[in-house]
Order: C-alpha cells, then structure tokens, then sequence
C-alpha cells in the first residue's frame, strides 16, 4: 500500500466581510462544518478603498494515538519513516453560480494556536456566531470569554518550512501541494530535522499581494469536510514507492548483454511467524543478515559443497567473497542484491540466509540464463501482454484495511507447448514497472490516478508468483463500483492495457 489518505477533521471559513446591509462587518461569524469552504478579497464595495476577505482554517488528524492519526500509523508501520514518503495536501475545486477569480496565488500556512470549528452554516448574512470567527480564535472551556487572534484574522508561521504557494490560473483547479517538511515537523519523527511544531492546522488565503490589493479575487470555493461529496473532501494524502522487486522467479546469470545494474538480482526473505511478519530478533532493523549460495546436492535437493565464489557488486565487497550483506527492508522482510557470475550449468542454487554461525532460512533459485530467456533478436519486436487479476473477489468490505490484489501477466504471442497444457503450468512474463489506478464506475471519476513519475506510488511489486499490490479499501466510498486498470512502461513509453476488473464495496 503506498498511498494513504487523511481526511480532515475540523475547518472553518472566517471572514471580516460586510453583511448584505453594507453596514456591519461579519467578524464574528464562523462556516464551521459548511459543505463548502471559501477565500476571497473584494475591494470597494462599501466605500471607494473598503476591503473584505474570507480565509479558511483546516486541520488533519496527524498526531494522536490511535488509528487514523499519522504519527500513530508510522509506529504501526503502515507509513515509512521520514525522507521516505511525501505528504500532499488535496482540496477541490467546488464550481459555483458566483464569479471564480483567475491568476491568483493562495497561500497556505500552518496556524499558530488552537481554533474551535464551530457549526456555523450561514455563508451569506453572516448569522453564525460560535466558536472561532476573524476576531477570536475559540472560547475558553472554564469561561465564555474567548482567546483572541494575535492578528484579526489569524496567526501563522511564515518560515519556508511553514508556509507553501499555489498558483491558480483558471481559478477552477484542484489544489495539489507538498507540504511534506510540514507534515514531519506535526508528527516530529526520528530523522526529521526541522524540528517540530505543533498541530493547529492551515490557514488557506490569498497571497498579501492581492489581499492589500486594488483588484477583487471573488470568490474561490473549496468542498469542504462537510460535503456529501465523498471524494471531494480535504484531504492529506501520504504517497512513497512500496514496491519490492523480488527476483527469485526472474534470477539471471551475468552477461556481457546487459549493463551492470541489469546483471543484479534482488532477492527477499519473508519472516512470517503465526502468519504474522516479525521481526527476527537477533536482526531487528538495524542489525547484520548474511546470505551465501550453494549449489546442490547429488539429487538436488539441499545446499551442498562450499558456499560459492561471488563477483563484486550490488552488497558483495569484493570478488571472491562468499557472502552477501542483506538489509532490512520493513518489518520482517529483509532484502540482499547480487550479481551471478557462477557456472551456468547450475540449474538449482540455494540462498542460505544466516547470522554468524545461525541459520534463518533457505531458499530455492533456479537462475536463467539471459541468450535463453532475454532474447536478444534480429528484429525489434512489439511487446503486447495479457493480464489478469487472479484473486479478484466480486465484493470487498471498507473495513478490509488491505486488500491483495494479484496481476497473472504474459506476452500476448504465448504459445503453450503439450508439457504445459499437460502440467497446468502457466508462464508469467513479469513486468518490471507496471502501475495501477482506480476509477469509479458510474461517472469514471479517477479515485486514485496512475502514480508514475518521481514518487512511483502505483507501482506494482513482484516476486516469484507474479506481480502484486496492496489497496487501502478504507479509502473508498461504500456501496460503489470501482474498476482497476494497468499502464505497462515499455521501451521508454507507458502503455495502458486494454482490460479491466471491477468490484464492488461495501
């Protein structure tokens, strides 16, 4: 699972605008729980240099103890550690009979001290008088005066750290930001050095240019955590790569036909124990695993002989070595990469992962060879493949925290021989770097586009029976059809397959 979605849990819009007499600001009004959120200035409209504005308090469940919180989830290791996965803001776009500004930039910046929400419905005469508002940042629990702002109409921080731009153009864009050294900063983790700060949420506003300016920027809306709309609810999304690439089932001898970061085979340990992955203890994260090969025995069975010479590269030191040094990849899987330059007569080898004189584990691996199975050709061939999601059930619930989902891939000019119709033995072709998406059915609306370019969120993970991915299905609307689709990057080009595999929720 590489992605991971919080929605908000409080937001208000507060604003210093006139009521519909023109006479009496709305400063102590608040929108809190509205269905919508909304940022404007207008200029001159009581006199020739009045000014009004409309800003937006949002904040995210990102430090608690319990499911759901940010902080929380990464002790659970459902999010990696800090440097390894990007937090994004998301609020959309919510279309109006009012006029939309263009060309315009928010700002958008965390808040310094707590806010109450407040349950304020009344966008137009400015009626709701609780809670949080342009004037007082909420009400204290033991009397009813309330804590005002610093500044009328809030406090932020404005340290780069803190604070964050984005540009509109048409004025009807989604806003998609990184505020990821922010995010760090709410949940402080271990190796995040920015310190840390606490979480009071966002302050969504015009840039100062515009707010100070001569010019009107009316109005820009946003859904709000409110609306009826399920996907269109303010969300922080947590992205990173999941994908572990396990080449036991695709294990290739060196050769002069590939570069040298081709030649290296990446292979896995899983340490499950009660069906769970563990942690081995003597291991943990951070301490040493070993791997050496064998060949095998007489009848092929079992390790046999000494360990094998190994070629320099990937985690061998030096040539000749006769160990690998694996690393921790998450709880209970570790990882060792190698380069195979052994006799090419091998048809079976076997991986024996260990700490000094302890044994953990022995795998099985039988290498190819790449003038067999990489088919260097006389002519550049078409690559078109056949997929299918094997474990596709018709139903999911939303409270399945992860679901599998298993992707059968072959070439599309496969021709089985007598031996594999008679065995019932399938060929998978593995596809290095697939990725999928998720639409709903009814209208097509992506819920969870192609994750490709820097962050690689979609990408699918394989090991020796064929590509996977995990899907977070708390993330989806219940009582709905969602289908998943494929894009294959080949040959420097994304290739999106031609089927589908839908299911319901929930």
């Amino acid at each position: 699972m590489a992605i991971k979605r919080y929605t908000a849990d409080a937001d208000n819009t507060i604003t210093n605008a006139y009521k519909q007499n023109l006479t009496i600001r709305g400063t102590g009004s608040n929108m809190g729980e509205a269905d919508v959120l909304e940022v404007f200035s207008i200029y001159a409209q009581e006199s020739s240099s009045s000014s009004e504005l409309s800003r937006v308090l949002i904040k995210f469940p990102a430090t608690g103890t319990s499911a759901g919180y940010i902080s929380y989830d990464r002790t659970q290791d459902d999010i990696p550690d800090s440097g390894s996965v990007s937090f994004y803001l998301r609020m959309f776009n919510a279309r109006h009979v009012s006029t939309t500004p263009e060309d315009f930039d928010l700002v958008i910046s965390a808040v310094t001290r707590s806010w109450n929400e407040g349950v304020g419905l009344d966008m137009e005469d400015y009626s709701d008088r609780d809670a949080s508002n342009w004037v007082n940042a909420e009400r204290s629990s033991s009397t009813s005066e309330p804590y005002e702002w610093a500044a009328e109409g809030g406090d932020w921080y404005t340290d780069s750290s803190s604070s964050f731009t984005a540009s509109f153009s048409t004025g009807f864009e989604d806003l998609e930001l990184d505020i990821t050294p922010l995010v760090e900063q709410w949940v402080n983790s271990s190796g995040n050095v920015l310190g840390s700060k606490s979480n009071y949420g966002l302050m969504v506003r015009l840039s100062s240019s515009l707010e100070d300016g001569t010019e009107s920027y009316y109005t820009k809306k946003f859904f709000a955590r409110g609306s009826q709309f399920f996907f269109k609810r303010p969300v922080i999304e947590a992205r990173w790569d999941s994908s572990e690439k396990d080449d036991r089932g695709s294990f290739y001898y060196s050769s002069s036909l590939a570069p040298a970061a081709d030649n290296l085979n990446t292979i896995y340990f899983y340490n499950y124990v009660r069906g769970q992955l563990k942690n081995i203890p003597d291991v943990g994260s951070t301490g040493s695993i070993l791997v050496s090969l064998y060949s095998g025995s007489s009848t092929n069975d079992e390790p046999s002989g000494a360990k094998l010479l190994l070629s320099a590269g990937g985690n061998v030191a030096a040539d000749e070595d006769t160990e690998v040094t694996g690393g921790y990849v998450s709880t209970g899987i570790y990882s060792a990469s190698l380069a195979f330059t052994g006799a090419t007569t091998l048809s079976t080898i076997y991986d024996v992962w260990h700490s000094g004189s302890t044994e953990f584990f022995t795998g099985t691996i039988e290498p190819q060879n790449v003038s067999s199975s990489w088919s260097a050709e006389f002519y550049n061939p078409d690559q078109a493949y056949v997929s299918k999601i094997t474990n596709m059930k018709s139903t999911y619930l939303t409270i399945n925290k992860n679901a599998r989902f298993r992707l059968y891939s072959r070439k599309k000019d496969w021709s089985p021989t007598i031996y594999t119709v008679a065995s019932n033995i399938m060929p998978i072709d593995l596809v290095e770097d697939a990725y999928y998406k998720v639409e709903r059915v009814i209208d097509g609306l992506e819920v969870i586009p192609y994750g490709t370019g820097t962050l690689n969120h979609t990408r699918l993970s394989f090991d020796k029976s064929g590509s996977y991915f995990d899907l977070d299905m708390s993330m989806l609307e219940a009582d709905s059809t969602y289908e998943i689709k494929f894009v294959y990057y080949l040959n420097g080009e994304y290739s999106e397959q031609e089927e589908s595999f839908k299911f319901k929720v929930e």
